[in-house]
């Protein structure tokens, strides 16, 4: 969009200037990142771009990193730690988001701000805060025989309770302007309540269900706190097997994962874009 013929010399100035600030702004978020997947192909065992690689000579890139990952048992182990943790905690989370937004949907509910604010609670709260009371509670709630630290369940029910917030939000919001007529109708045609939430609600909500469920997935894939207080050596994951690689033995192995945790949550990412572009047609919102 090209400057109006009408503009004066501040506004040019300004939409240039405009334009110059996003740009850099956007450079300042993403080249930290961008640096990242170049330096996964070094040849070399360094963290740094060496004078081969900024001559471009094809021997200084390599994928043995890559290999590493493939060929190294920790890191297989990490890999299938965080995919059995993510896809449980996210089932968990989505189940628990999903009725909890349609509890606070409906207008009877007394008390709507104060749950609504019970349940974002996990986003708001410091995470070392949050990991730290999971630590304490998940040790010994029923007695030492019983505590849930250092075990799968304990972890994917941490990563659940951090997930379940995301759910309870883009639900919510997908539940906006829902015309609850539809569940009297198909009440009236004699549906239980059951038929009338996969048959009527569910096809309505479930953008903003599976966008919350990716939202929770990427939250738990990702996070390591929760896990450096909850997580033995067996529930090890991928953050926790990388943040144990920078401190104990340091390898490009971890630009290489790191490489390919960027991919995995720009296609998350997109995916999510995509959702609710479809939830705003379906909801009739134009731009």
């Amino acid at each position: 969009m090209a400057v109006p013929s009408y503009a004066g010399p501040v506004e040019r100035i300004w939409y240039y200037a405009y334009r110059i600030i996003c740009a850099a702004i956007f450079f300042f978020l993403i080249a930290p990142i961008l640096v990242i997947i170049p330096l996964s192909f070094n040849a070399e065992p360094y963290f740094t771009f060496t004078p081969e690689m900024l001559a471009l000579k094809p021997s200084a890139f390599s994928l043995r990193w890559y290999a590493d990952i493939v060929n190294n048992e920790q890191w297989l182990h990490s890999i299938k730690n965080s995919f059995i943790i993510g896809f449980a905690a996210t089932i968990l989370a989505t189940a628990f988001g999903t009725v909890a937004a349609l509890g606070l949907s409906r207008a009877e509910l007394p008390f709507k701000r104060m749950l609504m604010a019970v349940l974002i609670s996990p986003m708001i709260v410091p995470l070392i805060i949050s990991a730290a009371a999971m630590f304490f509670f998940y040790s010994a709630p029923f007695g030492s025989d019983y505590a849930l630290t250092h075990t799968f369940a304990g972890v994917i029910l941490a990563h659940a309770a951090l997930g379940t917030p995301f759910v309870v939000i883009t639900v919510t919001a997908t539940l906006v302007g829902f015309d609850r007529n539809l569940i009297r109708a198909s009440n009236s045609l004699g549906a239980d309540s059951v038929t009338t939430f996969f048959k009527v609600i569910m096809p309505l909500i479930l953008p903003g269900v599976i966008s919350g469920a990716l939202f929770a997935f990427v939250t738990s894939f990702d996070e390591v706190v929760v896990v450096l207080f909850m997580a033995g050596f067996e529930q090890r994951t991928i953050p926790r097997q990388m943040w144990a690689g920078i401190r104990e033995q340091i390898s490009p192995t971890i630009l290489a994962v790191a490489t390919l945790l960027i991919c995995l949550s720009t296609v998350l990412l997109a995916t999510i874009e995509l959702l609710r572009r479809r939830n705003e047609r379906l909801r009739g919102v134009t731009y």
